[in-house]
């Protein structure tokens, strides 16, 4: 038996330090951009044991051994609103499977294109860190690096705009009518009074 730090033996463990098994049931991954952040979906499909398992931001969510029907869905939650989100695994020919993800019902192409039209999403860097700054549109919830934002709105001749603060610095977003029925209300970032560019959705 070895000893230290080569043992494989784990007391309060009871997996091994790697799993050949967990690398090759690795079907799909998937990079699902909420308001609180970025979220990695991974999801694991043991075809012979009938093993699901489903990693959300690298921690375990689910895990079902030994299941009997290969098809079917898994439903967990993601983030830290609780979104729903739905794996689903179908059939398409013998033995190989498609896997889809579904965000709050819809399929993750929708519902990203739908996002990227109720929310707004810049990123900064200042004071040598990172920000990402999300404006839900429907609710005016200003979210940054995973934690919605208190702020305060204010109405202003031309639109309205909601402040907050990131350390000392002075932000907000002005909101202001585009003129054009087709491109509806403009949001922008406005710290320390220095437009940031919105980020591409």
């Amino acid at each position: 038996m070895a000893s230290g730090d080569d043992s494989p033996i784990f007391e309060d463990d009871e997996s091994p330090p790697y799993s050949l098994e967990k690398m090759t049931d690795l079907v799909a991954v998937w990079d699902v951009a909420l308001s609180d952040g970025v979220h990695k979906i991974e999801f694991e499909h043991g075809t012979t044991s009938g093993k699901r398992v489903v990693y959300v931001d690298g921690k375990e969510e689910i895990r079902k051994d030994w299941m009997f029907k290969l098809v079917g869905r898994e439903t967990f939650c993601v983030g830290a609103a609780k979104t729903k989100a739905t794996i689903n695994i179908d059939a398409i020919s013998g033995f190989a499977y498609e896997y889809t993800l579904e965000i709050n019902g819809k399929s993750l192409k929708k519902y990203m294109e739908n996002r990227s039209k109720t929310t707004n999403t810049w990123v900064l860097h200042m004071d040598g860190e990172n920000f990402r700054i999300v404006l839900e549109k429907d609710t005016m919830d200003v979210w940054c690096n995973g934690k919605k934002l208190e702020t305060a709105g204010e109405f202003v001749d031309d639109g309205t705009e909601t402040h907050f603060s990131l350390g000392n610095h002075d932000c907000y977003i002005k909101a202001v009518s585009s003129g054009k029925r087709k491109e509806g209300i403009i949001h922008t970032l406005i710290v320390d009074n220095r437009e940031i560019p919105e980020i591409a959705s």
